[in-house]
C-alpha cells in the first residue's frame, strides 16, 4: 500500500504559479509511473502530466509550456510546477503511482484560479 499525501494548492490570480508537492509513504525509486490529474467541477478527472522513474515525461495539451512535472526519489515526492494559471486550471488536483500494476491516489488539493 502507498500512501500518497498532496499540499500545495490554493487560491491564485490568472497568471500566478503553485507547485504542488505529492508525498508518497515509501521509497518512490521503484515505482515506475507516477502522475498528476485533475478534475474541473462538473467533469471527469483527466490526465496532466506523469513522469517515469526513467525520466519519460509525458504532459497534456492544455498544460504543455506551463507546467513541469519532476520526481525526487531522495524525497519520495513528486511536484507538479505550474505556471501562467488560467482560470480553466480550476480543478481538485490528485496525485497518483502506479505499482505492480496497482494505481494509488491521494486525496487530492484544490487549486482555484480567479480571474
Amino acid at each position: 500500500q502507498v500512501e500518497l499525501v498532496e499540499s500545495g494548492g490554493g487560491f491564485v490570480q490568472a497568471g500566478g504559479s503553485l507547485r504542488l508537492s505529492c508525498a508518497a509513504s515509501e521509497s518512490i525509486f521503484s515505482i515506475k509511473y507516477m502522475g498528476w490529474y485533475r478534475q474541473p467541477p462538473g467533469k471527469q478527472r483527466e490526465h496532466v502530466a506523469d513522469i517515469t522513474n526513467d525520466g519519460r515525461i509525458t504532459y497534456a495539451d492544455p498544460v504543455k509550456g506551463r507546467f513541469t512535472i519532476s520526481r525526487d526519489s531522495a524525497k519520495n515526492t513528486q511536484y507538479l510546477q505550474m505556471n501562467s494559471l488560467t482560470p480553466e486550471d480550476t480543478a481538485v488536483y490528485y496525485c497518483q503511482a502506479v505499482r505492480g500494476g496497482t494505481r494509488y491516489w491521494g486525496q487530492g488539493t484544490q487549486v482555484t484560479v480567479s480571474v
